[in-house]
């Protein structure tokens, strides 16, 4: 590589470093990603055992699936390992082993070792096949050969199809630490959110002006219409207020989910909170939790004008269809009442099962 090619590398690396640290426009994550990416590959040594795998190889899934991820040897060394690892999301944690193996077996590891395998359909295959994905999975993956000579590895992304959506304490706004909007999420059949994830979203259309945590630990909140309410700033973008205080700092939550394996359903009768817990535990159900109402409303197109009660005691309503008596909102999204009083308010109930 030329005394140039080095150079700018280097710049295109202090850029991304900036980008990063500052919480620039999406626009630009990307562009200083895409750069450093093509001059990493072409700074690194062609492979000799591996074979390359496709131009931003990435497989995407959904919650439920199986999958798997190629890799697959162009020439065997006389004595080897095959090491699968995931990398933490966003780059960031240690790496995960999944799997060793060798010319007699494989050890699995971990927890995504327990749905792990090796395809082997042929001599030359190593490509590791995952059974029910969780949406923990997502993320990128490191294909290794091990020979304690020449040790060269591939990586490849499983990317989870799903919906991103915001989330706030029944006590209001800007009230979860790290860990508690983690949890937050995680009983909403849900996970916190990753920039990916985030910016993806935004892309599809996602505005909110209310700043929550990421998986990374960054807090951001992204806007599609800028206004003076929201930063001020005249360009769309996702807006950062950089890593925070896991412990000290509150704010609200962006989480994850992906395709349901249940079915929901709404009773419209007028319900006290009770009174719907009991509705769905009538229909042989339990009451719907976030998460699933929005998967419901992203992957089943599922349309209901009226507001039903969710397990954790908000009034929502998903509108796939924008009317005017539905709101009179022009974007489809998932609405939503905030959480009522319990027992004065009477809504339907959102069942799950």
């Amino acid at each position: 590589v030329s005394a140039n090619s080095l150079n700018f590398i280097r710049l295109s690396k202090q850029f991304l470093r900036t980008a990063l640290k500052v919480g620039e426009q999406p626009q630009f994550l990307m562009f200083s990603r895409s750069i450093t990416a093509i001059f990493f590959r072409t700074a690194q040594k062609k492979l000799k055992y591996l074979h390359e795998p496709p131009a931003y190889q990435e497989v995407t899934a959904r919650r439920g699936d199986h999958v798997t991820l190629p890799c697959i040897l162009k020439l065997k060394p006389s004595h080897y390992k095959v090491k699968w690892t995931k990398l933490e999301p966003e780059h960031i944690g240690p790496q995960n082993i999944i799997m060793i193996s060798n010319a007699h077996g494989f050890k699995p590891y971990g927890r995504l070792g327990k749905r792990a395998s090796l395809r082997n359909a042929h001599t030359m295959d190593v490509s590791l096949m995952l059974r029910q994905l969780e949406l923990e999975d997502d993320g990128t993956y490191r294909c290794e050969v091990i020979n304690d000579i020449e040790d060269e590895s591939v990586d490849i992304t499983l990317r989870l199809e799903g919906v991103v959506f915001p989330y706030q304490s029944k006590d209001g706004r800007y009230k979860l630490t790290y860990h508690e909007a983690k949890d937050a999420c995680s009983e909403q059949d849900g996970r916190l959110a990753t920039f990916s994830q985030l910016y993806k979203a935004w892309t599809e259309g996602l505005d909110w002006c209310n700043a929550g945590w990421l998986l990374d630990g960054v807090v951001r909140y992204p806007i599609i219409r800028p206004r003076s309410v929201c930063g001020g700033e005249p360009l769309p973008g996702i807006r950062s207020y950089g890593p925070k205080n896991k412990e000290r700092d509150r704010f609200d939550a962006f989480c994850f989910t992906s395709q349901i394996s249940g079915t929901l359903d709404v009773s419209l009768r007028s319900f006290s909170f009770d009174q719907a817990e009991q509705a769905c535990e009538h229909r042989g159900a339990e009451q719907a939790l976030v998460g699933q109402l929005y998967a419901a409303w992203h992957f089943q197109n599922y349309d209901q004008c009226d507001g039903g009660w969710l397990k954790d005691g908000s009034v929502r309503f998903p509108i796939r269809h924008p009317r005017k008596r539905c709101g009179g909102i022009p974007e489809a999204g998932v609405r939503s009442y905030g959480f009522p009083d319990k027992m004065t308010r009477l809504y339907g109930a959102f069942c799950y099962r």
